[in-house]
């Protein structure tokens, strides 16, 4: 490649001089400055405004912009101030009318100047940093217009005054507004803030002062709450209608604390219409009202909710100690439930099913369920009643419905094992006397609490529906391996697994011969089947159907207990017996032969006996026959005493103690786990950790806990530190 040579260029200057007319930058100006008034005069329609802009773009060129600049300013300023007079001149409502009239005129006039000088804005004043033409024209407006000293005041009070107005009904051109409003935010956000955003807003909080203590004194709390949401949102629709978006925050600021922040604490404290009575009357849309305002302020809704609360414990407190209501287990449960269906749909309904709202309500049923110790039987005699005749005719949906919210319930419950329990009893009880509604009701439950509480809180209760069902296959195989026992008395046994079963102290009683006889056969075929079993006859939780013969001819069929049955085939081979004889023969338990003796004698419809003396009580020294004037409108009869019956005080203390033992070995259980996996603990802290391993049980007393560590040092389970008492160390 051969190399080129570098050619260097060069500019030369104009051989000749270019000769400007001295007078040019004044002839010229002149010619613009008429262009300028006969715009302003809307006289603009003869300018030629290609000539124009020629001539202001050689004023430039020729570096006469200063002057340009400079005549454009004096020129708007003179216009803008004769415009300011015809402004002022302007009465009443012809103001607003003729300031938006002339604004309109001077941006139009603003448009064509700066076609005109579209050079000058686009060279000459950004390089000597000048204001746009445009923006120029907006502060002239602004420094001669709006904030002269006749019109700024006079517009605002005229403005502020349609505001007025318009709050107190009348109606306003809020088109006029809106223009005039949007002249204020055309000038600069500064402008629309400071000449008339925060005057606007100083006013309202007065008016919104007075009128809130107005209505505070004469409205009930739902009627002011009404007010106050149709201020905001007349405060709402209003900037939408002419102010700037970003007041709305402000001006809705003003309103929330003038109307419900400064009035909150005595509106939700209001006699007869505060939060309180409205959660009493189920007002939904009072309640959503409240909430939705509350909201907008600070410590709303934590107000609302401690009242609520409050009143919740309070209400709950009275219903859970009410000596009254705790004569009914089913209703006191039942008032529980709907006492969580109503707040549950005050805040499904009110307060949009605000998870804080939901809270408090969870922790108020758990502070007021465990204040009554009984709490758990009767959760448990409820479940009893509807499982046995609750539920007939009612939907599987329903019946899941009904169990769900015993389950919600159960959850409240600190002593869950005192409910198992009592559960575990009842349930015995419906399985053997065969009371159940429905089998898959009774195991949907069961599965409920498994899924609560494991494996370990249900498995005895699978266990008893198991034997339930074992008990049928070792009866059929009993008859099927006796077929001579086809005539005479049926014999139905339960096999119960010891460990399933509620443990009740068994009594002797001596059965009658037909049935001994029978007795002693179904014992020797059992054991006969089953190597190394061991059989103990539960007599006290049997019962007996019976044909039975009344005076007259009158046939009857009896539902009665085994021990009952006892009793009356002594009257076969007796007309008259005493009660000591009846005891010598049965050898039936004191308290249970008076009570059976009592529901046989001296309840009305179900007297197959009578006793002599005549009264309600069963003394050792009467005597009793059969009653041949029986008669009862059904064929069978159940005589028997209720089964779902809250316990005797003796009964409930050994319950109690039963549970306090039972609790022992779990508090064990649950120090070896904690002490194995941290090896050494201070007492403290071993204490929360057992508590909080429990508590889905049962709530642990801190005593109790340690006197099983105390029983575990002294078994060398653990031992305590040399140098500090309070610290464990677990022992392999």
């Amino acid at each position: 490649m051969s190399n080129q040579k570098k050619r260097n260029f060069q500019i030369e200057a104009f051989k000749h001089r270019v000769v400007v007319d001295p007078k040019y930058a004044d002839k010229t100006w002149k010619v613009l400055e008429h262009a300028i008034h006969e715009i302003y005069n809307h006289n603009a329609s003869g300018l030629s405004f290609e000539e124009l802009y020629r001539n202001a773009y050689n004023m430039v060129l020729h570096k006469f912009g200063e002057k340009l600049y400079s005549g454009l300013v004096s020129t708007m300023t003179s216009h803008l101030k004769e415009i300011s007079k015809a402004i002022e001149a302007a009465q009443g409502e012809s103001f607003l009318e003729e300031l938006n009239r002339k604004w309109n005129d001077h941006n139009k006039a603003l448009q064509m100047i700066r076609d005109i000088l579209m050079y000058m804005d686009r060279t000459y004043i950004p390089s000597n940093h000048k204001t746009p033409v445009h923006e120029l024209g907006l502060n002239l407006w602004r420094d001669n217009i709006v904030r002269s000293s006749k019109i700024q005041t006079r517009l605002l009070n005229t403005l502020l005054d349609l505001v007025h107005r318009e709050r107190t009904g009348e109606v306003i051109d809020r088109g006029l507004m809106r223009n005039i409003i949007k002249m204020l935010m055309d000038l600069g956000s500064a402008v629309y803030q400071e000449d008339f955003e925060k005057h606007f807003l100083e006013v309202s909080a007065e008016f919104y002062k007075v009128e809130s203590q107005k209505f505070i004194e004469c409205c009930d709390c739902g009627e002011y709450l009404k007010k106050a949401e149709k201020r905001l949102n007349e405060e709402i629709e209003r900037v939408t209608h002419y102010l700037d978006t970003k007041s709305e925050i402000k001006i809705t600021n003003v309103v929330e604390k003038e109307m419900i922040a400064n009035h909150m604490l005595r509106l939700v404290h209001m006699d007869n219409s505060g939060l309180v009575n409205m959660l009493l009357d189920d007002k939904y849309d009072d309640l959503g009202r409240m909430y939705n305002l509350c909201r907008r302020v600070p410590n709303g809704l934590l107000t609302i909710r401690e009242v609520m609360t409050s009143h919740l414990r309070e209400t709950g407190k009275q219903l859970v100690t009410d000596p009254e209501r705790l004569k009914d287990p089913v209703e006191f449960v039942q008032r529980l439930l709907d006492e969580k269906d109503k707040y549950d749909s005050i805040i499904n309904k009110a307060f949009i099913n605000d998870k804080t709202f939901q809270n408090a309500l969870t922790n108020s049923f758990e502070y007021f369920i465990n204040l009554n110790a009984r709490s758990p039987e009767f959760i448990s005699l409820f479940v009893d009643d509807k499982l046995r005749k609750g539920l007939k005719g009612v939907s599987e949906e329903d019946v899941e419905i009904i169990l769900d919210k015993v389950m919600m319930l159960f959850r409240y419950l600190q002593e869950k094992d005192v409910f198992e329990k009592y559960y575990k009893q009842h349930l015995a009880k419906r399985l053997l006397s065969g009371k159940t509604v429905s089998d898959d009701a009774e195991r949907s439950l069961i599965v409920k609490l498994k899924t609560e509480c494991g494996y370990q809180f249900t498995s005895k209760l699978e266990g008893m529906f198991t034997d339930m069902k074992t008990s049928q296959d070792t009866m059929q195989g009993f008859y099927a391996s006796h077929p001579e026992l086809g005539e005479g008395p049926t014999l139905v046994v339960q096999v119960l697994t010891t460990g399933s079963w509620p443990t009740q102290p068994s009594a002797t009683c001596n059965l009658p011969s037909e049935m001994s006889a029978l007795c002693e056969k179904f014992r020797s075929y059992y054991l006969g089947t089953h190597t190394g079993r061991r059989l103990s006859w539960q007599t006290n939780m049997g019962n007996a159907d019976m044909k039975a013969s009344f005076g007259k001819g009158q046939k009857h069929e009896l539902n009665v207990s085994t021990y009952q049955m006892c009793v009356l085939m002594l009257f076969n081979n007796a007309e008259r017996l005493s009660y000591k004889e009846i005891e010598q023969a049965t050898e039936i338990p004191a308290p249970e032969l008076k009570r059976c003796l009592q529901s046989m004698a001296c309840v009305k419809g179900k007297n197959v006996l009578r006793k002599e003396p005549m009264s309600k009580e069963i003394g050792e020294e009467d005597a009793f026959f059969v009653n041949d004037k029986f008669s009862s409108k059904f064929y069978k009869v159940k005589i028997g005493t209720v089964v779902a019956q809250k316990e005797s005080e003796p009964e409930k203390q050994e319950t109690r103690q039963r549970v306090e033992e039972d609790r022992k070995p779990q508090i064990e259980a649950a120090i070896v786990r904690i002490m194995k996996s941290r090896r050494v603990l201070d007492h403290n802290n071993l204490i929360s950790e057992v508590t909080k391993q429990l508590q889905q049980r049962f709530l642990p007393n801190p005593t109790e806990i340690k006197k099983r560590i105390e029983s575990l040092i002294e078994r060398d389970f653990l031992e305590r530190d040399n140098v500090d008492r309070k610290l464990y160390r677990y022992l392999a």
